[in-house]
Formats: C-alpha cells, sequence, structure tokens
C-alpha cells in the first residue's frame, strides 16, 4: 500500500456525541449512494475516499443496493478496505442499511427479518466485513409488523453483525413506535438518518428534530445538498453529466424557476458569508447542534474538501437565519416521503 492517510487528519474536524450514546461522529460523513458503482473507476472512487479519511471523515455510510448496479459500491469499498485503509478499521464507522428491493422474489426488498438478516450477512461478505458499526432499517415497512423489523435488527446486534442499529426516513410516529420497542428489547436505536435540507424542511415541519432531541438519538441527515441543487452546479443551466440527465433519482422539474430562483438567492447570501452555497448549506443543517452529522456525497475528491471547509464557519445570525427562511422553501424534492409516511 503505497498511500499513507494524513498524520494530522483528526486536527480539523469536529465530531459530535450521537444522541445520548458513547460514540462520536464527524461532523461531516462520506455517503457512497452515487458515484461508486461500476460505472465509475475505481481510482476515482478510491481517491475520493483517500481524501475523506485524510479529512478526518470517520464514517463512510453504505447501503445494498448502492451502486450501480446493486452491491457494487460495497465491493468496491470492501476493495478499498484491504487496499488502502488496512490496519485502520477501528479508526471508521462502516454502515449499511436494507429495505430498498435488492434481489427478485418476495425477500429481496422492505422489512421482514428474512429480508433484513439476509442483507445484513450479503453486505459482510461484500466487504469481507465481520461486523458494520451501524446497521439500518432503510425504510419503513407498511406491510411488515414493526415489532418483526425492530427484532431483526435487535438480533443483528445481539449476534454481532453490527455494533449499533438505526431507521431512515421513519416520521415522528413511527420514530416513537419504533425507539419504544427497541428499548423493550434492550437495544436503543442509536441514529436516525433522514434527508434533510434548505430545500426539503419535512424533519421541522414533522416534529421529527424534537422528537430525536427528547429520546437522546443522534441524527445524519442525507441529501443536505438537494441531490447538487445547493451546489454552483446548476446556476447556469443542466450540465450535461450532471445527475439531472444521467441519474433516476434526480428529476430535471426539480430545476424549474422558483426552485431556482430560491437557490440564487440562497448562493447571494453564501457569498456574503465568504462561503460555497454548498458550504452554507451543509453549515445550516448542522446549526445549533441540531444535527450530529451531515452526510455528503462527492464525484471528485475536492468536493469533499470544500464541503469540509464549511466547519470553519457554523455560526449564523439571527438576521442571516431570517433572511435564509426567505428562499428556503419546499421545493417537492423529497422522493422519500412515500417512505416516511408523509404523503
Amino acid at each position: 500500500m503505497n498511500w499513507k492517510p494524513d498524520t494530522n487528519r483528526y486536527e480539523n474536524m469536529v465530531y459530535n456525541r450521537c444522541g445520548k450514546s458513547g460514540l462520536k461522529l464527524p461532523a461531516i460523513s462520506l455517503g457512497l449512494w452515487n458515484n461508486f458503482g461500476d460505472d465509475v473507476s475505481h481510482r476515482n472512487k478510491q481517491a475520493i475516499c483517500r481524501q475523506a479519511f485524510d479529512q478526518g471523515i470517520t464514517h463512510f455510510d453504505l447501503a445494498n443496493n448502492y451502486g450501480p448496479p446493486s452491491g457494487s459500491a460495497e465491493l468496491a469499498f470492501g476493495r478499498m478496505l484491504k487496499e488502502d485503509f488496512a490496519g485502520y478499521r477501528d479508526e471508521l464507522i462502516i454502515s449499511s442499511k436494507a429495505g430498498y428491493e435488492m434481489w427478485p422474489g418476495p425477500y429481496g426488498e422492505w422489512g421482514s427479518r428474512k429480508c433484513l438478516i439476509a442483507s445484513c450477512d450479503q453486505s459482510l461478505k461484500r466487504m469481507e466485513l465481520d461486523y458494520v458499526d451501524i446497521f439500518y432499517a432503510h425504510r419503513f415497512d407498511p406491510e411488515t409488523p414493526l415489532e418483526e423489523t425492530m427484532m431483526a435488527l435487535d438480533h443483528i446486534v445481539r449476534s454481532g453483525r453490527a455494533l449499533y442499529i438505526g431507521i431512515s426516513s421513519y416520521n415522528t410516529k413511527r420514530t416513537r413506535e419504533a425507539m419504544t420497542i427497541l428499548a423493550e428489547l434492550g437495544t436503543p436505536c442509536l441514529i436516525h438518518q433522514p434527508s434533510y435540507s434548505l430545500l426539503n424542511r419535512w424533519v421541522e415541519t414533522d416534529g421529527l428534530l424534537d422528537t430525536l432531541d427528547e429520546m437522546g438519538v443522534g441524527s445524519i441527515v442525507f441529501s443536505p445538498l438537494a441531490q447538487g441543487m445547493l451546489t454552483d452546479k446548476y446556476l447556469q443551466g443542466i450540465p450535461a453529466e450532471s445527475r439531472a440527465k444521467t441519474r433516476g433519482s434526480f428529476r430535471a422539474e426539480f430545476l424549474n424557476d422558483q426552485n431556482m430562483a430560491n437557490v440564487r438567492a440562497l448562493h447571494e447570501i453564501a457569498q456574503r458569508r465568504g462561503q460555497t452555497l454548498a458550504q452554507m448549506a451543509i453549515a445550516w443543517v448542522l446549526r445549533r447542534g441540531r444535527v450530529t452529522s451531515a452526510l455528503i456525497g462527492a464525484s471528485r475528491p475536492e468536493q469533499v474538501t470544500d464541503c469540509v471547509r464549511a466547519l470553519s464557519n457554523l455560526d449564523f445570525s439571527d438576521a442571516e437565519l431570517a433572511e435564509i427562511d426567505n428562499y428556503a422553501k419546499e421545493a417537492s424534492i423529497n422522493i422519500w416521503a412515500k417512505s416516511a409516511e408523509l404523503e
């Protein structure tokens, strides 16, 4: 292994306690949802992850279906664990999830005990790990008893497959129900992973952040950059190689006139703060310590560095927050709303 991580990697990263647990997470974590499939060179994936670790990012977030194709992101990360991070496993927080469609037939998705345990085992094999640090139920399953899903997560911890468990995209009602079941089982929920950004504020209106604070559960928010909308990428139109052109999860109609007018106004506020739009968007979700970690994606190593620089200015004046609220409007981009039972 020719690459060695930066010896000063922990000096500038902020680490936040995850709820009432003993675990601390970096304020910025790296998600491997996009840009880590077989359609991206391994060298580029490797460069992104190396840069993240050099910046003090210790948490790498995956799921069984990340790719494309499904499973390829975990295979790629497993290769990096051997080639780049051998000897550093105990410095890493590695998470995976199950719940979205992964294999054919009735057991390849949702929240049954059959699906979750089989999927966890497959993820461990792909990454060649004995355990993951966090394993999530990726979405609420309206047809499986919640007790069954939570008991499966409890078993995954008790069997040594994971150290902690979490849930993703559950609304406040379902979160409270899940927490109650897990408390009775004796395996508390460590963390909740909802979508949240300047353009997608459902966790505020739903009361989820208040619920997590009350129950002592950490939070890691995904898509804080609204799949790239809260960057400089779309200010002048749609680039040919952008996700709006190539990725099914992003819809070109998100870039409508009203949304883009708000994005441009937010960009101007960020410039006055001496930040890029992406940096301000990350700082905003982390404001006042309500969120444990912001989960970013990246297609180039320098994007990771840009995002980490957000940590140099996490403070907002009341006047700035009031001005931001004029443009941080619901943009109808929450494609995960159904799984959170928000519709």
